[in-house]
């Protein structure tokens, strides 16, 4: 059991997910030789896309958009309102709503053409592209918010109930069970955080959950599972980094977020070594930074990275009101 409260493990998932998704931000589509070469060791400014130091992505104000929606009253009890969180996504890339500085930049394809659709009336759960080339990691990006959701947070998770969720908030930009299925064992990971398990405890008891249910084949994701047997066979923390890739691939971004949190015992080298990927940094970066944050707390981020991270008051209010009972 955590001995944190719950404002305290919002406030760390958000806030990590953010210094991770800045850290990655200037060196965003590097390649590893680069990084291995130049490695990235604190916050850096300019950069790829010429934003100051402390400037987060759309990963963040995705993921805060879907706060947004979940802080609403009844918004972590029951369906959460979908049309809202679509009125938000529409909001963020043409009014630059809850971005760092007032730029929206960094816009994935399928979630330029979901968004696109919704702004056409599209039902939320319709409007994300569904095929298999349409799998890169934009859902996975922002579904963290997700696990304050009641029905991820039960007593005694029932696993077909929190896929239905995690799926009709996934297809709002990805349609695709791939993407639905990364989506959903990153929350089983953050869940065995939010109780307190360390982050291998919380990678094992994600595969004992998952593996079986999978097996019993009642989802659509029963097709999908072998791509991502690396993430469930509880060999991904034996690899050598040469064998994980970093790209936009939702399977990759998985695999390469839960191989830093393995591999290292403090939020900062798991969030560092996820940027020294290269290649997708910002998204590596934030997807790891935010179970980093629920693995060693808002204390464990280092108080120089805080201290540049733009709009933190907000987030830190987001927070909060996402927590709120």
């Amino acid at each position: 059991m955590s001995t944190k409260s719950l404002p305290e493990q919002a406030q760390a998932a958000l806030l990590g997910l953010a210094v991770g998704d800045a850290l990655g931000v200037p060196v965003e589509f590097a390649p590893r030789a680069a990084r291995r070469q130049d490695p990235v060791t604190s916050m850096r400014a300019y950069g790829t896309h010429r934003q100051p130091a402390g400037t987060w992505s759309d990963d963040s104000s995705l993921t805060f958009c879907l706060a947004e929606t979940l802080a609403r009253p009844g918004g972590r009890h029951g369906a959460p309102d979908l049309s809202d969180f679509a009125r938000r996504s529409i909001n963020w890339l043409y009014q630059s709503y809850w971005t760092a500085t007032g730029v929206t930049f960094d816009v994935g394809n399928a979630t330029r053409a979901a968004i696109d659709r919704l702004q056409r009336g599209v039902e939320p759960t319709k409007a994300g592209p569904n095929s298999e080339y349409d799998n890169g990691n934009g859902a996975l990006m922002r579904i963290l918010p997700l696990a304050f959701h009641d029905v991820w947070r039960a007593e005694k998770l029932d696993l077909n109930a929190a896929w239905t969720l995690t799926e009709n908030v996934a297809s709002v930009t990805h349609g695709h069970p791939r993407s639905t299925l990364g989506c959903f064992l990153y929350l089983l990971v953050a869940r065995g955080l939010l109780a307190g398990l360390a982050p291998a405890e919380a990678c094992t008891q994600m595969r004992e959950l998952a593996n079986p249910w999978l097996e019993n084949g009642s989802i659509p994701a029963v097709v999908e599972d072998r791509h991502y047997e690396t993430t469930l066979n509880g060999k991904l923390s034996q690899l050598k980094e040469d064998q994980i890739s970093s790209s936009g691939y939702v399977v990759h971004t998985l695999e390469a977020a839960l191989w830093c949190l393995l591999k290292h015992g403090t939020y900062a080298a798991t969030v560092l070594a996820a940027v020294n990927l290269g290649d997708d940094t910002d998204t590596t970066g934030a997807v790891a930074g935010g179970l980093a944050g629920l693995a060693y707390g808002e204390a464990g981020i280092p108080a120089e990275w805080l201290a540049v991270l733009a709009r933190r008051a907000d987030i830190e209010d987001l927070a909060r009101r996402l927590a709120s009972e």
